[in-house]
């Protein structure tokens, strides 16, 4: 069986050789000095239409092909830096943002890149009306209002007008840092519709935007290659091209690395992370990202309705011997439900207050009701990390004696399952798209209809029937504050109160982590971005 496993990677490894190959990179082992090599498992690319894209893979590749108007500051993911546009203004009422735009923008065709065509761009994501439309529908734009609240009165100025005075900095990251204010060609994707689809089939295979890599290849499934594109209105890059090569097995992306057959692998597993911790010529980078792990409980359930029932769960997760463990590589102890690096947040210390106690998780249950224990359920689906963590709360369960059953099942029957309600418990992941305190709160504590006819499935909140008016009025209030420390006040206030009476028991904030040959230099990243531009050999 050794012989056979063996076997199978070096056929997996001479495949990807043959393939890095084919586009342009030499039979040898050495990556090329100008060119930025992945391994990376990129199946679940379908388009590069930014306002229909929902991948995280798609989503980095459109990061750094399409610029936005404005970016998430390398350095500090809560701040804005200017991008396709060079400063903005905002009115007294907070109601309206001017961009002024960089002169002299390009479009890979040679065609300006202007205000106008990124006027047209913002206006189609809303009409066409795909997934990432909510992130400009959650601030009051529609197909009725859009041409009225986004235009561009000159080629190098757009207005934004918002029907609220939401917080500046929070639209700035929404939409401003978003796939949905990419500026793309209108000439080309006119020219190229069908059927009224505003150039979103040509999207499916093509890029038509402004930003510092340009698509020249993409091999669905196989494999990407971006270029440095010379037309460029800001820095040009310090690679001339990244390649990236689609190898799902997290064993042959190890070897390809160790062998120097790519520069990145991107989807190592604990057991690889560690195996090439420390070894020369090689590391291991890693970023906080905006993603949190937890336990639901289902507040329909008679048991879970119960808050100490709900805040004894809490006592009987070993936050620092997991963060020790199993999760060394993958994520760090959190219990709040805003994100380490978001505008709002408490600290790390004050965001995870909890530690195991068996006594006190005891005492919760007497106090609820349950001196001798229950039974009940806890769903997991394939995550790595979900079973042990479940083992882990189930053995300590078991000594106040509550009985856990783990049911483990394919991811999307467990999304089926808790986006229909239809469980006690469960462990999953939420990732949010702004780093503020809103993007969680509105989600995982906001709950605007808690009917099981609502159907609110991308609500954490409503999956575990849990609504509370005053949660739902404090997460408004803060959301529109106009004093900054006021509102992080608001926010540290109701991450309090949620971690002790709230629907779900979090537990991690994900890592995003990979190895690296030590040639690659000026590796950036936040919770948020990646920059190839800046990244040297």
């Amino acid at each position: 069986m050794m012989t056979k496993h063996f076997s199978d990677h070096k056929k997996a490894i001479a495949a990807a050789t043959a393939l890095l190959s084919s586009i342009a990179l030499p039979a040898q082992a050495a990556t090329p000095s100008s060119a930025l090599v992945m391994a990376w498992n990129i199946d679940a690319i379908s388009t590069f239409d930014p306002a229909q894209v929902g991948e995280v893979v798609t989503n980095e590749l459109l990061q750094n092909t399409c610029d936005s108007l404005v970016d998430f500051d390398p350095n500090d993911e809560s701040k804005v830096v200017p991008l396709l546009a060079k400063s903005w203004d905002v009115s007294e009422d907070r109601k309206q943002i001017t961009f002024h735009l960089n002169e002299g923008m390009k479009f890979p065709t040679g065609e300006a890149a202007t205000a106008k065509e990124l006027a047209w761009s913002m206006q189609r994501v809303i009409r066409l009306g795909f997934g990432n439309a909510a992130a400009m529908t959650e601030y009051g734009f529609n197909k009725e209002n859009v041409a009225d609240l986004i235009t561009a009165p000159d080629d190098n100025t757009l207005v934004m007008k918002l029907d609220k005075p939401y917080p500046t900095n929070l639209i700035l990251q929404a939409i401003g840092a978003n796939r949905v204010s990419a500026i793309l060609d209108q000439k080309t994707l006119t020219s190229k519709e069908v059927n009224g689809d505003m150039g979103n089939k040509y999207l499916a295979t093509n890029t038509a935007c402004v930003g510092p890599y340009k698509l020249v290849q993409w091999n669905a499934g196989e494999s990407i290659v971006l270029q440095a594109n010379d037309d460029y209105y800001g820095e040009a890059p310090k690679l001339k091209r990244v390649l990236i090569r689609h190898v799902a097995e997290p064993g042959t992306q190890r070897l390809l690395l160790q062998q120097g057959d790519v520069d990145i692998a991107r989807d190592l597993s604990p057991d690889d992370l560690a195996d090439l911790d420390g070894k020369p010529g090689l590391k291991v980078e890693r970023v906080l990202k905006p993603q949190l792990f937890f336990w639901t409980f289902n507040a329909n359930d008679p048991i879970f309705k119960n808050e100490k029932v709900r805040l004894a769960m809490r006592y009987l997760i070993d936050y620092d011997g997991l963060g020790k463990s199993v999760m060394t590589y993958l994520g760090v102890p959190r219990a709040s439900f805003a994100q380490l690096g978001a505008v709002g947040a408490l600290d790390a210390q004050e965001g995870q207050p909890f530690k195991l106690d068996i006594e006190k998780a005891k005492a919760l249950l007497v106090e609820g009701g349950y001196p001798n224990g229950f039974e009940a359920s806890v769903l997991i689906g394939t995550l790595p990390h979900s079973a042990p963590i479940a083992q882990s709360v189930q053995a300590n369960a078991a000594k106040i004696g509550v009985k856990l059953n783990i049911e483990r099942m394919a991811n999307a029957q467990l999304f089926a399952r808790i986006r229909g309600r239809e469980f006690q418990t469960g462990m999953q992941a939420w990732q949010t798209g702004v780093p503020d305190a809103h993007g969680n709160a509105s989600r995982l504590v906001f709950n605007p209809d808690n009917r099981p006819e609502a159907k609110l499935t991308q609500y954490p909140s409503w999956r575990a029937a849990f609504q509370n008016e005053d949660y739902n009025k404090r997460v408004q209030a803060a959301l529109l504050e106009s004093d900054p420390a006021k509102r992080n006040e608001m926010y540290a206030s109701l991450q309090k109160d949620v971690m002790e009476t709230g629907p779900m028991a979090i537990m991690f904030q994900m890592y995003n982590i990979l190895g690296m040959s030590d040639k690659v230099q000026n590796w950036t990243w936040n919770g948020f971005r990646v920059y190839y531009d800046l990244a040297s050999k």
